[in-house]
Protein backbone atom coordinates (compact mmCIF):
# COMPACT_ATOMS: atom_id res chain seq x y z
CA UNK A 1 0.00 0.00 0.00
CA UNK A 2 1.43 3.49 -0.84
CA UNK A 3 0.91 5.95 1.96
CA UNK A 4 2.04 9.51 1.35
CA UNK A 5 2.04 11.70 5.22
CA UNK A 6 0.58 15.16 5.01
CA UNK A 7 4.03 16.69 5.06
CA UNK A 8 5.09 14.65 2.05
CA UNK A 9 1.94 16.11 -0.05
CA UNK A 10 2.49 19.76 1.00
CA UNK A 11 6.47 19.19 -0.95
CA UNK A 12 5.06 17.21 -3.41
CA UNK A 13 1.68 19.54 -4.63
CA UNK A 14 2.36 22.50 -7.00
CA UNK A 15 -0.24 24.67 -8.68
CA UNK A 16 0.88 23.20 -12.00
CA UNK A 17 0.79 19.43 -10.68
CA UNK A 18 -3.25 20.98 -9.57
CA UNK A 19 -4.00 22.91 -12.33
CA UNK A 20 -3.17 19.60 -15.08
CA UNK A 21 -5.08 17.09 -12.22
CA UNK A 22 -8.34 19.36 -12.04
CA UNK A 23 -8.60 19.77 -15.46
CA UNK A 24 -8.34 16.11 -16.39
CA UNK A 25 -10.26 15.14 -13.53
CA UNK A 26 -13.02 17.67 -14.47
CA UNK A 27 -13.22 16.84 -18.05
CA UNK A 28 -13.45 13.04 -16.94
CA UNK A 29 -16.60 14.51 -14.49
CA UNK A 30 -18.38 14.92 -18.12
CA UNK A 31 -17.86 11.93 -19.81
CA UNK A 32 -19.77 9.10 -19.29
CA UNK A 33 -16.99 6.68 -17.96
CA UNK A 34 -17.33 7.92 -14.52
CA UNK A 35 -19.31 8.59 -11.72
CA UNK A 36 -19.73 11.30 -8.78
CA UNK A 37 -21.74 10.13 -5.84
CA UNK A 38 -23.78 12.12 -3.39
CA UNK A 39 -21.44 14.07 -0.83
CA UNK A 40 -22.02 12.84 2.73
CA UNK A 41 -22.17 15.32 5.42
CA UNK A 42 -21.62 14.85 8.91
CA UNK A 43 -20.02 16.16 12.04
CA UNK A 44 -18.83 14.16 15.52
CA UNK A 45 -20.21 15.11 18.94
CA UNK A 46 -19.20 18.73 18.74
CA UNK A 47 -21.19 20.70 16.53
CA UNK A 48 -18.41 22.66 15.66
CA UNK A 49 -16.53 19.50 14.11
CA UNK A 50 -17.64 18.72 10.89
CA UNK A 51 -16.61 16.81 7.77
CA UNK A 52 -17.39 15.62 4.59
CA UNK A 53 -17.29 12.38 2.62
CA UNK A 54 -16.96 12.71 -1.32
CA UNK A 55 -16.63 9.64 -3.24
CA UNK A 56 -16.53 8.26 -7.31
CA UNK A 57 -14.72 6.47 -9.75
CA UNK A 58 -13.52 6.81 -13.83
CA UNK A 59 -12.00 4.24 -15.44
CA UNK A 60 -8.72 4.93 -14.39
CA UNK A 61 -9.38 5.41 -10.32
CA UNK A 62 -12.26 4.87 -7.47
CA UNK A 63 -11.64 6.10 -4.13
CA UNK A 64 -13.47 8.45 -1.06
CA UNK A 65 -11.98 11.86 -0.11
CA UNK A 66 -12.92 12.41 3.83
CA UNK A 67 -12.41 16.33 4.68
CA UNK A 68 -12.74 17.61 8.10
CA UNK A 69 -13.09 20.85 9.93
CA UNK A 70 -12.19 20.99 13.32
CA UNK A 71 -12.73 24.58 14.98
CA UNK A 72 -10.93 23.81 18.00
CA UNK A 73 -7.56 22.97 16.05
CA UNK A 74 -5.82 26.29 16.18
CA UNK A 75 -5.52 26.32 19.89
CA UNK A 76 -3.92 23.31 19.43
CA UNK A 77 -1.47 24.44 16.89
CA UNK A 78 -3.07 22.54 13.95
CA UNK A 79 -5.14 23.51 11.10
CA UNK A 80 -8.81 23.61 10.86
CA UNK A 81 -9.27 22.23 7.96
CA UNK A 82 -7.55 18.70 7.04
CA UNK A 83 -8.33 15.91 4.11
CA UNK A 84 -7.43 12.18 3.56
CA UNK A 85 -8.02 10.66 -0.12
CA UNK A 86 -7.84 6.77 -0.27
CA UNK A 87 -7.69 5.44 -3.79
CA UNK A 88 -9.10 1.17 -4.00
CA UNK A 89 -7.64 -1.24 -6.04
CA UNK A 90 -9.50 -1.05 -9.42
CA UNK A 91 -9.22 -4.87 -9.54
CA UNK A 92 -9.56 -6.39 -5.70
CA UNK A 93 -11.08 -3.66 -4.03
CA UNK A 94 -8.41 -3.11 -1.38
CA UNK A 95 -7.11 -0.16 -0.23
CA UNK A 96 -4.22 0.90 -2.99
CA UNK A 97 -3.35 4.16 -1.43
CA UNK A 98 -3.48 6.54 1.70
CA UNK A 99 -2.90 10.21 1.15
CA UNK A 100 -3.14 12.83 4.00
CA UNK A 101 -4.25 15.93 1.89
CA UNK A 102 -4.98 19.18 4.03
CA UNK A 103 -2.55 22.03 1.62
CA UNK A 104 -3.24 19.73 -1.22
CA UNK A 105 -6.56 19.81 -0.73
CA UNK A 106 -6.14 24.07 -0.73
CA UNK A 107 -4.02 23.72 -4.15
CA UNK A 108 -6.99 20.98 -5.80
CA UNK A 109 -9.69 23.50 -4.86
CA UNK A 110 -7.79 26.64 -6.08
CA UNK A 111 -7.15 24.55 -9.67
CA UNK A 112 -10.80 23.92 -10.48
CA UNK A 113 -11.63 27.63 -9.97
CA UNK A 114 -8.15 28.81 -11.99
CA UNK A 115 -9.37 26.05 -15.01
CA UNK A 116 -12.56 27.75 -15.19
CA UNK A 117 -11.42 31.36 -15.22
CA UNK A 118 -8.93 30.52 -17.91
CA UNK A 119 -12.12 29.16 -19.81
CA UNK A 120 -14.38 31.61 -19.50
CA UNK A 121 -12.59 34.70 -17.84
CA UNK A 122 -11.93 37.72 -20.35
CA UNK A 123 -8.06 37.47 -21.69
CA UNK A 124 -6.91 40.47 -20.38
CA UNK A 125 -8.56 40.47 -16.53
CA UNK A 126 -6.36 42.51 -14.31
CA UNK A 127 -8.48 43.76 -11.60
CA UNK A 128 -9.24 40.42 -9.31
CA UNK A 129 -11.79 40.91 -5.93
CA UNK A 130 -11.94 38.28 -3.35
CA UNK A 131 -13.67 37.94 -0.90
CA UNK A 132 -12.48 36.36 2.18
CA UNK A 133 -9.38 36.16 3.81
CA UNK A 134 -8.78 32.94 5.15
CA UNK A 135 -6.49 30.20 4.06
CA UNK A 136 -8.52 29.27 1.21
CA UNK A 137 -7.88 32.98 -0.19
CA UNK A 138 -4.79 32.84 -1.07
CA UNK A 139 -4.18 29.90 -2.91
CA UNK A 140 -7.38 31.53 -4.98
CA UNK A 141 -5.54 34.37 -5.81
CA UNK A 142 -2.08 32.71 -6.62
CA UNK A 143 -3.81 29.75 -9.09
CA UNK A 144 -6.22 32.59 -10.64
CA UNK A 145 -2.60 35.16 -11.34
CA UNK A 146 -1.52 32.41 -13.07
CA UNK A 147 -4.17 32.22 -15.75
CA UNK A 148 -4.70 36.02 -16.44
CA UNK A 149 -2.29 38.92 -15.94
CA UNK A 150 -3.56 39.87 -12.68
CA UNK A 151 -2.25 43.24 -11.50
CA UNK A 152 -4.39 44.27 -8.61
CA UNK A 153 -6.33 42.65 -5.68
CA UNK A 154 -9.28 43.62 -4.14
CA UNK A 155 -9.79 42.05 -0.50
CA UNK A 156 -13.07 42.32 0.90
CA UNK A 157 -13.02 41.56 4.68
CA UNK A 158 -13.80 42.29 7.96
CA UNK A 159 -10.73 43.62 9.87
CA UNK A 160 -8.77 41.27 11.29
CA UNK A 161 -5.01 40.83 12.16
CA UNK A 162 -6.15 37.75 9.05
CA UNK A 163 -6.82 39.76 6.89
CA UNK A 164 -3.82 42.51 7.57
CA UNK A 165 -1.09 39.50 7.12
CA UNK A 166 -2.95 38.17 4.00
CA UNK A 167 -2.71 41.79 2.14
CA UNK A 168 0.96 42.02 2.94
CA UNK A 169 1.23 38.75 1.91
CA UNK A 170 -0.18 39.28 -1.43
CA UNK A 171 2.12 42.43 -1.54
CA UNK A 172 5.21 39.77 -1.23
CA UNK A 173 4.38 38.03 -3.57
CA UNK A 174 4.13 41.18 -5.77
CA UNK A 175 0.29 41.10 -6.52
CA UNK A 176 -0.41 44.82 -5.21
CA UNK A 177 -4.03 44.38 -2.92
CA UNK A 178 -5.89 46.68 -0.82
CA UNK A 179 -8.68 46.49 1.44
CA UNK A 180 -12.06 48.02 -0.17
CA UNK A 181 -15.67 47.85 0.96
CA UNK A 182 -17.74 44.89 -0.78
CA UNK A 183 -19.65 46.87 -3.75
CA UNK A 184 -16.02 48.99 -4.51
CA UNK A 185 -14.27 45.63 -5.15
CA UNK A 186 -17.55 44.31 -7.01
CA UNK A 187 -17.67 47.35 -9.73
CA UNK A 188 -13.91 47.46 -10.14
CA UNK A 189 -13.63 43.62 -11.17
CA UNK A 190 -12.62 41.62 -13.56
CA UNK A 191 -13.05 38.70 -12.29
CA UNK A 192 -14.89 37.75 -8.44
CA UNK A 193 -14.03 35.05 -6.13
CA UNK A 194 -16.11 34.04 -3.13
CA UNK A 195 -14.25 32.06 -0.76
CA UNK A 196 -16.42 32.33 2.63
CA UNK A 197 -18.97 30.42 4.83
CA UNK A 198 -21.67 32.77 4.05
CA UNK A 199 -25.27 31.88 4.11
CA UNK A 200 -26.30 34.87 2.58
CA UNK A 201 -25.33 37.32 -0.37
CA UNK A 202 -21.96 38.85 -0.45
CA UNK A 203 -23.01 41.84 -2.79
CA UNK A 204 -25.63 42.79 -4.91
CA UNK A 205 -26.23 41.92 -8.68
CA UNK A 206 -26.20 45.25 -9.95
CA UNK A 207 -23.13 45.74 -9.10
CA UNK A 208 -21.39 43.26 -11.21
CA UNK A 209 -20.64 45.08 -14.74
CA UNK A 210 -20.43 43.57 -18.15
CA UNK A 211 -17.83 41.16 -18.81
CA UNK A 212 -17.29 40.41 -15.12
CA UNK A 213 -16.46 36.63 -14.42
CA UNK A 214 -17.45 34.96 -10.34
CA UNK A 215 -16.84 32.38 -9.36
CA UNK A 216 -18.42 30.89 -6.07
CA UNK A 217 -16.17 27.95 -4.22
CA UNK A 218 -17.49 28.92 -0.42
CA UNK A 219 -21.06 27.09 -1.10
CA UNK A 220 -20.43 23.67 -0.35
CA UNK A 221 -23.03 22.67 1.82
CA UNK A 222 -27.45 22.87 1.90
CA UNK A 223 -28.19 26.73 3.12
CA UNK A 224 -24.62 27.84 1.99
CA UNK A 225 -24.78 31.07 -0.64
CA UNK A 226 -22.10 33.59 -1.51
CA UNK A 227 -24.06 35.22 -4.68
CA UNK A 228 -27.09 37.16 -5.06
CA UNK A 229 -30.15 35.12 -6.62
CA UNK A 230 -31.04 37.75 -9.71
CA UNK A 231 -27.52 37.40 -10.63
CA UNK A 232 -27.72 34.16 -11.87
CA UNK A 233 -30.83 35.57 -14.05
CA UNK A 234 -28.61 37.76 -16.26
CA UNK A 235 -25.50 35.57 -16.34
CA UNK A 236 -24.05 32.61 -18.20
CA UNK A 237 -23.33 29.47 -15.81
CA UNK A 238 -21.20 27.13 -15.35
CA UNK A 239 -20.17 24.59 -12.91
CA UNK A 240 -17.86 21.17 -11.67
CA UNK A 241 -21.14 18.94 -11.43
CA UNK A 242 -24.43 20.29 -12.14
CA UNK A 243 -26.06 16.99 -9.49
CA UNK A 244 -24.31 18.39 -7.26
CA UNK A 245 -24.00 22.19 -7.87
CA UNK A 246 -27.90 22.12 -7.17
CA UNK A 247 -28.06 20.32 -3.69
CA UNK A 248 -24.80 21.96 -1.61
CA UNK A 249 -23.52 24.65 -4.44
CA UNK A 250 -24.53 28.28 -5.02
CA UNK A 251 -26.92 27.11 -7.95
CA UNK A 252 -29.01 25.29 -5.01
CA UNK A 253 -30.58 29.13 -4.50
CA UNK A 254 -31.75 28.53 -8.85
CA UNK A 255 -32.43 24.94 -8.31
CA UNK A 256 -36.48 25.36 -9.21
CA UNK A 257 -35.64 27.26 -12.65
CA UNK A 258 -32.88 25.14 -13.65
CA UNK A 259 -34.57 22.12 -13.20
CA UNK A 260 -37.61 23.85 -15.04
CA UNK A 261 -35.60 24.68 -17.69
CA UNK A 262 -35.27 28.25 -17.07
CA UNK A 263 -31.77 28.56 -16.55
CA UNK A 264 -29.03 26.04 -18.37
CA UNK A 265 -26.51 25.64 -16.58
CA UNK A 266 -22.83 23.97 -18.76
CA UNK A 267 -20.53 21.71 -17.08
CA UNK A 268 -17.12 22.72 -17.14
CA UNK A 269 -15.86 19.18 -18.31
CA UNK A 270 -17.86 19.87 -21.67
CA UNK A 271 -16.12 23.28 -22.45
CA UNK A 272 -12.71 21.53 -22.01
CA UNK A 273 -13.97 19.19 -24.31
CA UNK A 274 -15.07 20.91 -26.56
CA UNK A 275 -18.81 20.12 -26.71
CA UNK A 276 -19.73 23.74 -25.62
CA UNK A 277 -18.87 27.01 -25.60
CA UNK A 278 -16.91 28.77 -22.96
CA UNK A 279 -17.13 32.97 -23.08
CA UNK A 280 -19.09 34.17 -26.25
CA UNK A 281 -18.92 37.83 -26.06
CA UNK A 282 -16.33 40.47 -23.96
CA UNK A 283 -19.81 41.74 -22.25
CA UNK A 284 -21.50 38.77 -21.27
CA UNK A 285 -20.80 37.87 -17.05
CA UNK A 286 -20.18 34.52 -16.51
CA UNK A 287 -20.81 32.09 -13.34
CA UNK A 288 -18.94 28.96 -12.42
CA UNK A 289 -20.02 27.54 -9.20
CA UNK A 290 -17.18 25.44 -7.32
CA UNK A 291 -18.51 22.94 -4.76
CA UNK A 292 -15.93 20.49 -5.42
CA UNK A 293 -16.10 16.93 -6.67
CA UNK A 294 -14.25 13.51 -5.66
CA UNK A 295 -12.72 12.94 -8.64
CA UNK A 296 -10.53 16.20 -8.03
CA UNK A 297 -9.00 14.45 -5.08
CA UNK A 298 -8.56 11.06 -6.61
CA UNK A 299 -6.70 12.69 -9.90
CA UNK A 300 -4.74 14.40 -7.31
CA UNK A 301 -3.58 11.87 -5.29
CA UNK A 302 -2.63 9.59 -8.58
CA UNK A 303 -0.50 12.98 -9.62
CA UNK A 304 1.17 12.98 -6.13
CA UNK A 305 1.72 8.93 -6.15
CA UNK A 306 3.49 9.62 -9.63
CA UNK A 307 4.97 12.68 -9.07
CA UNK A 308 6.56 10.92 -5.40
CA UNK A 309 7.41 7.55 -7.27
CA UNK A 310 9.65 10.35 -10.00
CA UNK A 311 11.38 11.77 -6.65
CA UNK A 312 12.30 8.22 -5.71
CA UNK A 313 13.48 7.12 -9.03
CA UNK A 314 16.08 10.27 -9.32
CA UNK A 315 17.18 10.03 -5.71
Amino acid sequence: MIYISEEESAGLVTHDLAYAAAREALAAASSTQSGVFPAVLGRSCDPGNTFSVKSGWSQALTGVKVGSFWSGNPARGLPRHNSTILLLDQESGRLRAVIEAGEVNAYRTAASDAVAADLLARKEARVLAVFGAGNQALYEVAALARTRPIDTVLVVANPSPRRNTFVATLAERGLPARTVSAEEAVQAADIVVTATPSRAPLFQAEWVGPGTHVVSMGSDAPGKQELPAELLQRSRLFCDLPSQSVQIGDFQHARAAIEAGELEVTQIGDVIEGRAPGRLSEEEITVYDSSGISLQDLYIAEALIRSKAKQTTRG
